[in-house]
């Protein structure tokens, strides 16, 4: 069987993801998702003919998300016709397993060459969901979408469910917020050494101006006290009336004991930003045909899910699952990247994995990042090779919660 190798890793800046205020809200979503096309094209002088796929991921495939954004980006970047595409949904782990799929492909034999990544313009999403909610049109989650309240498992909101799981797990709000905090930190150490600059690619509007070249979401000067004075973001979310029932009274059908407390907030939870990015993933033999230097290789994949009612503690079986295919143990790995959806998943994989805190999310994470819903598992995955070239560490592991109850996860190897 062939390996799969990651030739390179791209992202965008992570812009402000509010309408008319971010420095990316005002362009289209294929936009993004061309830029870091693009980009993979320009710096490997890939040829795009050769491409066998783009497998993109998009959590909110609606107006100008829907469309597969996978293909119609790749024509937009300028890559040839022949280079097909697809767009998939795994929520938040969609930009995961993007790159598992690419991985899986190539590995099979059966393709090359695949482009994988991901696009999210919460800005965009945002304004959309303004819209339906001022059309009389409830949200997703709210009894009328997708995510169907059904008897068997009754499912909630994530940021209640994440004040559910610290609630559980006897994690307090200041273990919390000395996470964010943490998290701000390190983030702003890795933006002023430059730990970024090797896969970050500006942004430029349509006329070729500088639309966004830095992070935009990190506060640098937040602090403790700062954090403490926030005020809980989904105690009032918790009771909203969903028609007879509530988020609160969903999760306790399932868990009557529970008394959930709220203290998850805008500084220790993710960041709403726009953002895309893209992997180029290749076989031995078309690295070597086209003189492409492999950065790593891709060692083991995984999909797990969990308890859709709490929705956010697949990541710890996932890590283990993951191991386990790989053969390896927690020890092994070198860099860790958890995502940041709120500050409990990364505080909770912590603690029940017994994990070197200096090793996890060495560069900060999606609470000072933000947290592009569909593109961040490509992003992390590219944060990891970075930080492994960096500290010259061997293996990385990358998970996140998804909603549903689900994460996906990768470990790779610095070549």
């Amino acid at each position: 069987m062939p390996e799969a190798y990651i030739i390179d890793a791209v992202r965008t800046p992570r812009g402000v993801g509010k309408p008319g205020k971010g420095a990316l809200s005002h362009l289209h979503p294929q936009h993004l998702a061309a830029t870091v096309l693009k980009a993979l094209m320009d710096r490997n002088n890939l040829d795009t003919a050769t491409v066998d796929d783009i497998i993109w991921s998009t959590s909110s495939q609606f107006g100008k998300q829907a469309g597969d954004l996978g293909r119609m980006s790749a024509l937009a970047a300028g890559y040839d016709i022949t280079a097909s595409g697809t767009t998939l949904d795994r929520f938040c782990g969609g930009g995961i397993t993007s790159v598992n799929l690419a991985c899986a492909s190539v590995m099979s034999g059966m393709e090359d060459c695949v482009i994988a990544g991901g696009t999210e313009m919460m800005s965009y999403t945002a304004a959309y969901g303004a819209e339906q909610a001022n059309a009389g049109i409830k949200p997703m989650g709210m009894g009328s979408g997708n995510m169907v309240l059904d008897a068997l498992h009754p499912q909630s909101h994530q940021g209640v469910c994440g004040d559910a799981i610290a609630s559980i797990e006897g994690i307090s709000r200041e273990a919390l917020d000395a996470l964010a905090l943490v998290s701000q930190q390190r983030a702003d150490k890795a933006i002023k050494e430059g730990r970024f600059n090797k896969s970050v690619v500006p942004v430029l509007n349509e006329d070729g101006s500088v639309a966004l070249d830095r992070e935009e979401f990190p506060r640098p000067e937040t602090t403790a006290e700062g954090l403490a004075a926030l005020k809980p973001s989904f105690a009032g979310l918790a009771d909203f009336d969903l028609g007879g029932t509530s988020f609160r009274k969903q999760i306790n059908r399932r868990y009557p004991d529970v008394e959930i407390q709220h203290f998850h907030h805008a500084g220790n939870s993710s960041g709403v930003v726009d953002g895309a990015a893209a992997v180029l993933v290749v076989s031995p033999a078309y690295a070597e045909k086209h003189g492409l230097k492999p950065r790593a290789r891709i060692v083991s994949y995984a999909n797990q899910g969990d308890d859709p009612t709490l929705m956010l503690n697949a990541p710890v079986p996932a890590a283990k699952k993951v191991l386990a295919k790989a053969g390896l143990t927690k020890d092994d790995i070198d860099v860790w990247e958890i995502n940041e959806a709120f500050a409990v998943v990364a505080e909770k994989f912590i603690r029940d994995l017994e994990l070197d805190r200096e090793k996890v999310n060495i560069n900060g994470g999606a609470m000072a990042l933000g947290h592009p819903i569909g593109a961040t598992g490509s992003i992390l995955i590219g944060t990891a090779l970075d930080e492994l070239e960096r500290s010259g560490g061997r293996y990385g592991l990358v998970t996140m919660c998804a909603a549903g109850g689900m994460a996906p996860a990768i470990i790779i190897e610095r070549i």
